[in-house]
């Protein structure tokens, strides 16, 4: 079984052009993928861009998926240039592999990087189980680990923020909010968006220290307190890194819609739609 997603059947040069007459327009297919390739397609939307935090899928990054009868995945991505940064395609296509590998029925993952200057240096990599550090030898420039944390770091802030706008939006104030517990903000009554935004905060809150019940929500990426008096100036940089990672998550999806020649607003491939090569004949959803 299969999902093909828009432009991933295109031919490339290594500027990235694309040189298929037909343009890279692609059929939808009504009916989604079901059983076995939506349960891999829902393991890779929790891989996140490294710098963006945002889905691979959502993103639009993953161009390929298939199960072969033995239960072996094959995933292919792409990237918004020929050029992005080779540690953040290692860090994503190894989350990808260590993700989907969690399905108990899935015996094997491949992931293929396409389209990329350092794709077959990756892949090699990628299929001999090695490191970065490994892959790149001398060209690897400083810890992948060091960056994950960076990234991480980030990424616990935005989340933050989210959860604190909501809080605000529901009426909470400065005071009540420095003062909130992990278990306080559990309790909460959410809504389907701040349920929403808990989550994900919890999901990054240990970058930030412990995350017992009883340690604060709202503390600075080092785990320290807040003032009444410190929260805006924290606030604030929390805004700033929010708006840098959205310029460059608009950034980077311009790009790649522009270089696969898609929209770049209207999903791809959820488990609500199917789309196929330009030109092929409509398929059947595959089942598990």
């Amino acid at each position: 079984m299969s999902l093909l997603i828009a432009g991933a059947a295109c031919d490339h040069d290594p500027a990235g052009h694309n040189n298929n007459s037909q343009g890279a327009q692609r059929e939808a297919i009504l009916s989604g993928p079901s059983g076995k390739l939506a349960e891999v397609w829902a393991q890779l939307g929790t891989v996140a861009d490294p710098e963006l935090d945002q889905s691979v899928t959502d993103m639009k990054f993953i161009s390929a998926v298939d199960i072969d009868d033995g239960n072996k995945v094959a995933v292919q991505f792409r990237l918004p240039t020929y050029w992005c940064a080779a540690n953040f395609a290692f860090m994503m296509a190894d989350d990808m592999r260590a993700a989907v590998s969690t399905l108990p029925w899935v015996k094997a993952v491949s992931v293929v990087i396409d389209d990329h200057m350092y794709a077959e240096k990756i892949n090699s990599g990628l299929a001999g189980g090695r490191s970065f550090q490994a892959t790149f030898g001398d060209e690897a420039d400083g810890d992948i680990g060091e960056v994950r944390k960076i990234f991480l770091r980030k990424a616990f802030q935005r989340r933050q923020e989210a959860m604190i706008l909501h809080l605000r939006g529901l009426g909470y104030s400065p005071e009540a909010l420095i003062a909130m517990t992990l278990d306080q903000l559990d309790a909460l009554d959410l809504d389907a968006a701040g349920a929403t935004a808990r989550a994900r905060y919890h999901e990054r809150r240990a970058v930030a220290g412990p995350s017992s019940p009883n340690n604060l929500v709202v503390v600075t990426p080092d785990g320290a307190p807040l003032t009444v008096a410190t929260f805006p100036a924290h606030l604030k940089a929390l805004r700033s890194v929010r708006i840098n990672a959205e310029f460059n998550g608009a950034l980077c999806s311009g790009l790649l819609s522009a270089r696969y020649e898609f929209d770049a607003v209207t999903p791809l491939a959820t488990p609500q739609t199917r789309l196929a090569r330009p030109g092929a004949p409509p398929q059947s959803p595959s089942s598990s």
